[in-house]
């Protein structure tokens, strides 16, 4: 049975936890560069973890969880009956007063870094579908969801606060957090995926290009040569195909509710790619 987490994510990894854990090498240290939910982290066992984001408001909730978890949920649970009275339009109205607040204050910075978890994660269980999109302008901009009740996670936070007392949370670009892989580590690396569609993949104001997606698959390899156990997840398009030439592929149906309905939720084909070196070498020949 997986753990949940206490975000709402796309593309969370807690349902294909059963499938992917198998597939996780054994190591000391699990680094994770696009950590989102933390769901691998929340569903395996390793001694430590380095846990990393580009995005810098979910990295500040990874730490508030972590360190000041009593009060963090004190905040977030004034914001979830606020959030509750009234009928839809009124939690609508409370809904986008959040939203405006988070956006227009210093969100992660000084004695403001609970407040500003406690936004993000109301957000987060209130908005569409569990979305996190910023604008170009780097503002948080995902619509209310009209949930009748969305859920407290207070269970989830105190489990991720037990276990982060095994983990260093970074906010940093994926390239940075690759940079820190040492001997021994296990990397696991979970990008926007690659679509030939252009669907959305970006959880910043940045994106995720191909272009970013090739310098990753580069960035890996390299790693993998110097012995490093690195596994990924991505779509299966050929672009991804091609990109980790060499690299083991594992088919899997990975649950997908996406949509707005319960009837939009569906099975997705993806894959996990592993870096066994004998198979790499061969392909670099």
């Amino acid at each position: 049975m997986s753990v949940k987490t206490p975000l709402k994510w796309v593309g969370s990894k807690v349902r294909l936890m059963p499938q992917l854990r198998h597939h996780l090498p054994e190591g000391k240290r699990l680094v994770e560069p696009f950590a989102g939910s933390c769901a691998v982290m929340m569903n395996t066992d390793y001694d430590e973890y380095l846990i990393a984001d580009v995005n810098p408001d979910l990295v500040n909730l990874y730490k508030v969880m972590a360190f000041d978890t009593d009060a963090f949920l004190s905040e977030l649970e004034i914001l979830f009956s606020a959030g509750a009275l009234g009928d839809t339009e009124n939690r609508a109205v409370y809904y986008y007063a959040v939203r405006d607040a988070f956006n227009m204050s210093g969100r992660a910075f000084g004695d403001e870094r609970v407040e500003a978890a406690a936004r993000f994660m109301f957000l987060n269980r209130h908005c569409f579908n569990g979305l996190c999109r910023y604008n170009r302008r780097g503002q948080f901009n995902v619509p209310f969801g009209k949930y009748k009740k969305p859920y407290f996670p207070a269970d989830e936070v105190r489990a991720f606060a037990e276990k982060a007392k095994r983990a260093t949370f970074v906010a940093a670009h994926y390239a940075e957090t690759l940079d820190m892989v040492r001997d021994g580590d296990v990397v696991y690396c979970d990008p926007p995926y690659l679509t030939e569609a252009g669907n959305f993949t970006a959880y910043t104001e940045g994106g995720f290009s191909h272009m970013d997606q090739g310098r990753l698959a580069r960035k890996l390899r390299r790693l993998a040569r110097k012995g490093i156990s690195v596994v990924a997840s991505n779509s299966d398009v050929e672009t991804v195909h091609y990109l980790y030439a060499g690299f083991e592929v594992v088919r899997v149906n990975a649950p997908r509710s996406v949509g707005a309905a319960a009837a939009s939720q569906k099975v997705a084909p993806e894959l996990i790619l592993k870096s066994p070196l004998d198979s790499i070498a061969k392909a670099c020949a």
